[in-house]
């Protein structure tokens, strides 16, 4: 195939190379690299602009080394510094207690090295898994977030999507300045998940002006949206943890929300209520309900998402509500009958509402005349 290749583009412009091996698929990359040096280059230059490293870690295993033979390489090729643009990176534990965090912190060092030399990376996704609970020995006043270990005094000035975090349980190291120093380098970012920070962000207000969407904690939601035009939230960990304080922070955002997702915490109705006061102008609506809790109130699922309307109606602007990540064992599923009743329930209290999944996944649709018609899964 080498040969045939030589043959077949014989002189060609690398812009048009790149053009064409850029629909390749990463196995015919590496023979292709084995063409000529030219052909190396643009090869490469493909394959490695966009890395995504998963690592397992064991007692047997603990060190990531598919991240680690990528630092290599890389560092062997400086000529790939200016074409990589996306870094997804994530470490799974198996037994997390058996790992020696010296190892994993040395990894992190690594990373580090590398990715400082990486200055035209627009998306950024880490997760070190168990490395940020692995025990201290360096004094209190010294210790940072494992995250930090790799993002200490970078700067990733086109950086515009960016995702970290690890493992987290009470107790676990939190993260310091060094990652809000880190965010307010980067201006032009527009996407943000902490999967783990679940303190408040102590943010100057003029950094990262243009963020349209947060993925984390409530506190650190209500800390980082003021101000702000973010138009989407998703909020992680536990209903109680959006308090009377943090919410109504959460609502000033300089643009109005119109996305908001629930999906990764059960949602009792108390919130519920408080989200649809605070959240009016929300457009799409995804929760995933704490049905277990309130099973008592109602003999079967479907009656008590019944008593959703009086919630929908302060939502005036609702087009999408989305159900489906409700847990929905031991309920059963209702009927289409059943569905069509509340979806024209919902429609008379969200008059704007033309889109309904419900938790069993049946999704109903609103056509031209306002009747409702069911989606065959």
């Amino acid at each position: 195939m080498a040969a045939m290749l030589d043959v077949v583009f014989p002189g060609l412009p690398n812009e048009i190379l790149f053009a064409i091996f850029s629909y390749c698929y990463p196995n015919t990359l590496t023979v292709i690299a084995r063409v000529s040096h030219s052909f190396r280059y643009i090869a490469e230059s493909i394959l490695y602009s966009s890395i995504s490293l998963y690592d397992t870690l064991s007692e047997s295993s603990p060190q990531p080394l598919r991240t680690l033979r990528w630092c290599d390489s890389m560092l062997r090729r400086s000529y790939l510094f200016q074409n990589t643009r996306k870094l997804q990176i994530r470490w799974h534990a198996i037994t997390p207690g058996g790992l020696m965090s010296n190892s994993l912190i040395a990894a992190c060092a690594e990373i580090s090295q590398t990715l400082r030399l990486l200055t035209l990376i627009e998306v950024l996704e880490i997760f070190l898994g168990p490395a940020n609970l692995m025990a201290h020995t360096e004094p209190a006043s010294f210790r940072m977030h494992t995250i930090e270990h790799v993002i200490q005094g970078m700067r990733l000035p086109h950086m515009r999507y960016c995702s970290l975090g690890a493992d987290y349980s009470k107790g676990a190291q939190p993260y310091t300045s060094i990652l809000h120093v880190f965010l307010a380098s980067a201006p032009l970012l527009r996407h943000l998940k902490l999967s783990d920070h679940h303190t408040p962000l102590d943010l100057p207000p003029w950094a990262i002006p243009e963020l349209t969407s947060f993925r984390g904690p409530a506190n650190a939601a209500s800390t980082l949206l003021p101000g702000r035009p973010v138009q989407a939230l998703a909020l992680i960990g536990q209903d109680s943890d959006v308090t009377r304080e943090n919410l109504p922070r959460m609502t000033l955002t300089a643009l109005p929300l119109r996305n908001l997702d629930l999906s990764a915490m059960s949602v009792r109705p108390a919130l519920l209520k408080n989200v649809s006061t605070h959240f009016p102008t929300v457009q799409s609506l995804r929760i995933r309900l704490a049905l277990r809790h309130t099973l008592h109130y109602a003999f079967s699922g479907i009656r008590l998402l019944a008593g959703l309307s009086s919630v929908l109606s302060a939502l005036q602007f609702l087009e999408v509500l989305d159900l489906s990540p409700t847990d929905v064992d031991g309920v059963g599923r209702s009927d289409p009958k059943e569905e069509l009743v509340l979806v024209e329930d919902w429609s008379r209290a969200s008059p704007l509402l033309n889109r309904v999944i419900f938790p069993s996944e049946a999704e109903w649709v609103r056509q031209e005349g306002g009747m409702w018609h069911s989606i065959p899964n």
